[in-house]
């Protein structure tokens, strides 16, 4: 009996330590906007990104689904997927980096500051990006909020000529999400 119930504390307590290895979310959010002053408004809004943070690894990974993003304007929804971003040749758009200097034990419920060195994979090609990240702890999870400036080129996203001026070559684009460890995202669904 006593063997038995020192095996159910020390599997629940891995557990628990397995489940806090990793903090995810699939309903980040992506915003974004390509507006230039006096055409339509050129943003959108993605509310199923996928994060996950490893604190033990500082590994930082976002996945966006391109037709999630959602337009104002549905023909602007549809230019977007089938002549920019091509989401049918190029379904995804994932970062992948390193939160420089992180450590789980530093998040508290006063935001800080932290660069992430990675890769974003969009569109077919590769650009390595160093961007900031406002970090803090919110109830059972973790905060994080990015912005991702985009130039168009980088990525090879062609605008035809008689709509260049009406559109950014630059695409500012903020994420914000709240990653749980699997063990509260489990506590939420009850």
């Amino acid at each position: 009996m006593k063997k038995t119930t020192l095996f159910i504390l020390l599997f629940t307590a891995y557990s628990v330590v397995i489940a806090q290895e990793k903090f995810f979310t699939n309903t980040g959010t992506v915003n974004f906007e390509a507006s230039v002053p006096f055409f339509e408004e050129v943003k959108a809004v993605n509310r199923q990104v996928a994060i996950l943070l490893e604190p033990r690894t500082s590994t930082f990974v976002c996945t966006v689904i391109i037709k999630d993003f959602r337009f104002k304007l549905d023909l602007m929804q549809e230019h977007f997927n089938e002549n920019y971003l091509e989401s049918h040749r190029y379904p995804k758009a994932v970062f992948k980096g390193k939160i420089q200097q992180f450590d789980l034990k530093d998040v508290t419920e006063i935001e800080k500051e932290y660069q992430v060195k990675g890769k974003l994979i969009m569109h077919g090609k590769t650009k390595e990006f160093i961007v900031n990240a406002l970090i803090k702890k919110v109830g059972d999870g973790i905060q994080i909020i990015s912005d991702f400036p985009i130039l168009m080129s980088d990525f090879n996203i062609q605008i035809p000529t008689r709509i260049a001026d009406k559109v950014s070559q630059t695409v500012n684009t903020e994420l914000i999400g709240v990653v749980k460890t699997s063990e509260s995202m489990l506590l939420t669904l009850k």
